[in-house]
């Protein structure tokens, strides 16, 4: 199947949601007693926001960190929060923490992959993998593949992977993903990385749904306060750009605009890290969604399909939810961590 010919269940939904609700307000008076979730980069900006709702709506949340006295200065105060040693770096320690959990006997209800870097220079795992593309996304797949009878116990477990509109940069470069034999280029990794985390969730629906675990990925939004983009402080340019950015976007909201002089194109709102923890949330828990998966979701909804060509800020690109693609990189992913999903 070509990329022109994809056939996607991309459709949006009538979830009564606004885009700007927060993780609070999904989850409304729902009771999450009784349920597990594990939240990757719990402890920082959206992580740390979708901890907080699923653990304040009753839901034991355990929170992975490699550096425990941050996290436990990050959660403190908020209940049925557990702490956890991982590094997503370290295919030894993903091993790791796995095994922890899994010797306690808990079904696994929720796992949201959310943590990330963005635009890092060009650095390498304990594998020699390039640095994105195996936190984003390699490391998160060695984590679910190793979760995944905790995951199956459940009956009915959602994985929810937070990707991001850079989606639209590009796909995965599956002749050269660690860029070993091609210049480095840190925006292109992270595309890589982002369209991975999307063709992952497609992959792992496809091929869990009869065990009961669905899979979704996430845009959560333009949040510029989350602090994932602490790489790219020092390029003066992209730091000029985001600032006048900023100063646009801040103006078209005041105004209720969504054009200025010799702009082409609708504007994009920011968003609290509370609203941008909603997706997320909304993904691992809401009856809106129940019997679909394998989608990109942005604003509480399922997101529109876009060209590949299009300048549109919103939408998912084809070639990040293309299913052969999707199986190509599965198959990858396989051979660079050596893991496979036992028994799926």
């Amino acid at each position: 199947m070509s990329i022109g010919q994809i056939q996607t269940v991309q459709a949006a939904i009538s979830a009564g949601l606004s885009p700007q609700s927060t993780a609070k307000q999904v989850l409304g008076k729902r009771d999450l007693t009784d349920k597990v979730a594990i939240v990757t980069g719990g402890y920082s900006g959206i992580g740390l926001e979708t901890v907080r709702a699923l653990a304040n709506a009753g839901a034991t949340v355990i929170v992975p960190a490699r550096t425990l006295d941050k996290a436990r200065a990050a959660v403190r105060g908020i209940p049925n929060v557990e702490l956890e040693v991982l590094d997503l770096m370290d295919p030894l320690s993903i091993n790791t923490f796995a095994e922890r959990f899994l010797s306690t006997g808990r079904p696994l209800h929720m796992l949201i992959n959310s943590a990330g870097i963005m635009a890092a220079p060009l650095m390498r795992d304990a594998r020699g993998y390039e640095s994105q593309f195996a936190t984003n996304h390699l490391g998160h797949f060695q984590l679910t593949a190793k979760l995944w009878p905790a995951l199956k116990k459940a009956n009915g477990a959602r994985v929810v992977s937070v990707s991001s509109r850079a989606q639209r940069l590009g796909g995965v470069n599956f002749e050269d993903p660690n860029f070993e034999n091609s210049d480095y280029d840190k925006w292109k990794a992270y595309a890589q990385s982002k369209s991975a985390n999307v063709l992952f969730a497609v992959e792992l629906d496809r091929l869990a749904k009869n065990s009961g675990v669905r899979a979704f990925s996430v845009h959560p939004g333009l949040i510029p306060t989350t602090g994932i983009g602490r790489f790219s402080v020092d390029d003066k340019t992209s730091a000029y750009m985001r600032a006048f950015n900023s100063m646009v976007i801040k103006f078209v909201n005041k105004f209720q605009l969504i054009k200025l002089v010799n702009l082409t194109r609708k504007v994009d709102k920011y968003k609290t890290i509370e609203q941008g923890a909603a997706t997320s949330v909304w993904c691992a828990t809401s009856d809106s969604l129940a019997g679909m998966g394998g989608v990109y979701c942005e604003d509480l909804n399922i997101a529109v399909t876009v060209p590949g060509d299009s300048t549109k800020g919103y939408g998912v690109r084809p070639w990040a939810i293309d299913p052969e693609y999707a199986t190509k990189l599965w198959q990858l992913s396989e051979k660079l961590t050596g893991t496979k999903f036992d028994c799926l």
